[in-house]
Order: structure tokens, then sequence, then C-alpha cells
């Protein structure tokens, strides 16, 4: 075979493999398998999408309350509950101290049973007129004085005490040691953050918008947030706080959300009212097509066949957008095939989608 033969027999081949799918579209090999949806009658908000934060409601890091050298801390990762010792400081010094003023109290109290007992003997000698009056109001005096410095030395002993306590560093609410800044055997001083607490068990997301989309939302609206592979769900608003200044013209949303949906620290998408709402005629995005002479949706109409239908695109959401167009409510409209969908081509529902079209174009289920 010549090469000019050779080159025209492959040419033919290629012309057949462009050919056939070609035929196949327009009825050759079948009508073309899509998927529907409806168009509705609803109330729309625009949305747009702001990035946001998964945190925990309870995060705290923890200080030295006392001064000395760290004995023992819990590994990272640690679950503790409310009032649990996280980390303990050497409690030797405010031990002998606490002990110094048992020994001093134990003093001033055993002067003092003397002190009453004296007291009430010279009351004695008085009411006989053995004693002077001199000696007697001494003696009361140095009652008084042993009761105070007893009540001193009380209130010392209770600070000492306090003072103890706080060399162990406890748990203010159940949670988890996700840091720790100081090893046990280090010196910490009041003040030094030595370990960092969070509770995975109560969580919330919190965004930042535009402060001009403020105006939109109130508390208790159901949010959409997007988490990604872990799925798209609605959570609710639960306080807002205007950041607005010369320099930063935010507010900040925070959202109630299921802890056992999130993890502290993850990045998530929350769809933020941008406008009011209004009431449109409304399409999946799925369903618009865009080609050279504009935008346009397929219906499916009583022959199952795809008829094109140009629309003007108005406000939308994450799922929805409003349309305008020869639509109504209740057509169904092809979400998944119409990229080479034609005018006219027959076309065969899918799956569950299946449904029975009346002559006006809608769904009969």
């Amino acid at each position: 075979m010549s090469c000019f033969a050779k080159r025209t027999a492959m040419m033919l081949v290629l012309l057949q493999l462009a050919v056939f799918p070609a035929l196949a579209q327009f009825g050759g090999r079948g009508p073309a398998p899509v998927r529907i949806a409806e168009v509705v009658d609803t109330e729309l908000t625009p949305t747009t999408w702001v990035a946001a934060t998964v945190i925990s409601r309870s995060d705290a890091r923890l200080s030295a309350e006392q001064q000395g050298r760290l004995l023992s801390i819990l590994d990272v990762g640690a679950r503790v509950s409310k009032g649990d010792v996280i980390a303990s400081i050497d409690p030797s010094a405010l031990q002998l101290r606490v002990e110094e003023l048992e020994a001093d109290i134990s003093r001033i109290e055993a002067r003092l049973t003397y002190v009453k007992a004296e007291f009430k003997r010279q009351q004695q000698l008085s009411e006989m007129q053995l004693t002077s009056d001199t000696q007697l109001d001494l003696t009361r005096s140095d009652q008084k004085v042993a009761e105070s410095e007893l009540r001193v030395a009380r209130s010392r002993l209770s600070q000492a005490q306090e003072d103890l306590s706080r060399t162990r560093i406890r748990a203010p609410f159940d949670g988890v040691v996700v840091e720790r800044l100081i090893q046990a055997g280090e010196r910490v001083s009041i003040g030094d953050i030595v370990v960092r607490l969070k509770n995975p068990d109560d969580l919330e997301v919190v965004a930042r918008p535009p402060l001009e989309y403020m105006g939109f939302l109130d508390v208790g609206d159901r949010l959409t947030v997007d988490a990604g592979q872990l799925g798209v769900d609605n959570w609710p608003v639960r306080t807002m706080v205007s950041l607005g200044n010369e320099d930063v013209h935010v507010f900040e949303l925070r959202l109630d959300v299921d802890a056992t949906r999130f993890a502290s620290g993850q990045t998530v998408r929350v769809a933020v009212p941008i406008d009011h709402s209004q009431r449109v005629t409304a399409v999946p995005r799925d369903a618009l097509v865009l080609r050279g002479d504009g935008l346009s949706v397929f219906i499916i109409d009583e022959q199952m066949t795809a008829q094109r239908v140009v629309v003007t695109a108005g406000v939308g959401n994450q799922d929805l957008v409003g349309v305008s167009g020869d639509l109504q409510a209740g057509q169904q409209v092809v979400i998944r095939g119409n990229e080479r969908l034609q005018p006219g081509q027959k076309v065969q529902i899918l799956g569950d989608d299946a449904v029975n079209i009346n002559p006006a174009g809608v769904a009969a289920r």
C-alpha cells in the first residue's frame, strides 16, 4: 500500500471516531443519560463564603502561683477532670512556714489561757478588795492583747495554708493537656506559664466577616458550615460582636457546633448572608450551562427530550441560583449530563431521579 493510501485510511478511522459519538448524542445510540432536579419558587438569601476556625470555648494557659522547683507535670495528651492536679511545685518552704505558725498559735493559746485565768482570779480579789483596780485593768489588757495576737496568728496560718495549696496547679475545667511549657525539675516563678489545657468537647466556630454584613444576621440564625470531607451542615449563631475601628472593619461571629463532628483548630467555611432574602424562581447551580451564546438550562418535556431555555442569573447562595426566563416551579432541569446536551435530544433519567413528565413539563410523582 502506498504512503498516500495509508494516510487516507488513517484519516477515515479518525473521522469515524469523531463522528460516531456525535451521532450517538443525537439518538444514533440511544438517549443521553442525565440527572434532574426541580425548579423551585423560594426565598433565597445571597451569601458569601468566609474562612473560619473551630476553637475550644475552654482553652487556658495555666501559670504558677508560687515559686520553686517543679516536681511533676502531666504528659501532653493526658485527660483530666475539673480539680485534678496537673503539676506540682516543691512545697517544702511553705510547709515549714505552716508548721511555724501552728506552733506560734499553740504558744499564744497557752498564754491566753493563763491570762484568762489570772483575770478571773484578779476579779475575785478585787471583789474582796485585796487587789488594786490598776492590777485588774492590766490583766484585762493582757487578755485583749493575747486574743488579738491569736487572731493575727490564725490569719497568717490561713494565708500560709492557702499558699501551700497553690503549689499544686489544678484543672479549672475538664480537658486535655495540649502543651507543656516547663519540664519537671525546672524552677518556676510566680506568673510563669506551665501548661496549656483545652476542652475538646466544648467547641465553637469563629469567623470574622466584613462589618457591612452584620445587619443581615441575628442571634439564633442557622448558617451553613462547610467542613470539607467532614460534610456540610447548618449551625446556630450564638453571638455576634463588632470589632470595627479605624483599622479593622469586621465583626466576630460565633456558632455553636457538635464537638463530635469537628476538631479544635480545624479550618472551615461559613456561608454568611450579604443581603436580605428575595422571592425568586431558582435552580441548582449545576443546572446552568454557559456557552458562547449565553447562559441557559435544559428542561425535560413530555416526549423525554431536552429543551434549552435561555435564562439570566440573579441572586444565589451556595446551592441555588435565582434565574429569570421561561421557567416555572415544578419543571425538571438537567443537573448532570448537560455539558454536551443539545436541544431536542432524547434523554434517559437515571436512578432515583426517574419520573413521569406531564405535558406541562412538570414531574408527576
